[in-house]
C-alpha cells in the first residue's frame, strides 16, 4: 500500500438566526480521481510550501485548508486582516498559478490566523483506491463582509451553501453523492444549531484517527467507526457505504 498523503478540509459555517446552520459544499468533478462526483468540503492534499515556518503536522494542516478554500470557494477564512475584493482575487489567481502561498501573502499584508480553525476530526481509510487521504476536518465561522463564494470550474463543478440534513436528504433521494467520511460528519454536523455550538462540542473529543473497519453482524457486512468520538451514527452496510 502507497504511504496516506496528508490532506486537510474546512467545514465552513453560515450561522443563521433562528435556523439551522449553513455548510460550503463543492462537487467534485466526476474526473477526477478521488470521489468524482461527490459533494465535499472544501480541502485538498497538504503542500510542501503549507509546512513553512513550521513543521508540525497540524500546523501545515490548517495552513492548507485555508489555501484550499481560497482556490476552490474564494473564501479568505484564517487570513487577517480579512482582504477585500480585488486583494482576494489577485491572492486566488497566484495560488492558481501555482505560486507560494506564502509569498503571496506577504506582498498583500496578510497574516495567517490559524487559530480561528477549530479541530473536528481525523479521517485515514484502510481500503485502497487511486489513493489514500490522511485527512484532517476543522471548522471555521465565515468571516462577515466577505464576498460570496465561487468555484473554480476546476477540481469542482459546483458549490452550494446547505444545511447537513438537506444535504442527507438529497443523498437519501439519490440528488447528490456523498462517501462514507462526507455522510458520518454531515450526520454529526446536524445535530449542532450554530457554529459555536459545534466548537463546544468537537472540543469534548479527542482527535483520534478514524479507520472505518468491516464486520459481520446478522450474517451482514457493515462499514463501521468508533463509537466514543461523537458521531450519532457509527455504522452503515458496506454495500451501500460509497468509499471515493
Amino acid at each position: 500500500m502507497t504511504d496516506p498523503i496528508p490532506a486537510a478540509t474546512l467545514v465552513v459555517f453560515r450561522d443563521r438566526p433562528g435556523a439551522p446552520p449553513e455548510l460550503l459544499m463543492v462537487e467534485r468533478a466526476k474526473a477526477m480521481a478521488f470521489a468524482g462526483g461527490a459533494m465535499v468540503f472544501p480541502g485538498g492534499r497538504v503542500d510542501a510550501g503549507d509546512r513553512l515556518p513550521d513543521p508540525d503536522d497540524d500546523a501545515a494542516a490548517r495552513v492548507a485548508a485555508i489555501r484550499e478554500t481560497i482556490e476552490e470557494a474564494g473564501l479568505p477564512v484564517g487570513l487577517d486582516p480579512i482582504p477585500d475584493a480585488a486583494t482576494l482575487v489577485r491572492l486566488r489567481a497566484g495560488l492558481h498559478a501555482g505560486e507560494p502561498f506564502a509569498a503571496l501573502l506577504a506582498a498583500e499584508s496578510l497574516r495567517l490566523a490559524p487559530e480561528r480553525l477549530v479541530p473536528f476530526a481525523r479521517w485515514l481509510p484502510s481500503h485502497a483506491p487511486a489513493r489514500i487521504f490522511d485527512t484532517r476536518f476543522y471548522l471555521a465561522r465565515l468571516p462577515d463582509g466577505v464576498a460570496a463564494a465561487t468555484v473554480d470550474h476546476t477540481e469542482n463543478v459546483r458549490l452550494c451553501w446547505t444545511t447537513a440534513a438537506a444535504m442527507l436528504a438529497a443523498a437519501d433521494a439519490g440528488r447528490a453523492t456523498i462517501i462514507f467520511p462526507t455522510r458520518r460528519n454531515l450526520e454529526r454536523l446536524a445535530g449542532y444549531a450554530s457554529f459555536d455550538a459545534a466548537a463546544a462540542d468537537a472540543a469534548r473529543f479527542p482527535i483520534r484517527t478514524i479507520t472505518p473497519w468491516s464486520e459481520t453482524r446478522d450474517g451482514a457486512e457493515w462499514l463501521c467507526i468508533p463509537d466514543d468520538l461523537g458521531y450519532p451514527v457509527t455504522a452503515e452496510p458496506f454495500a451501500a457505504a460509497i468509499r471515493g
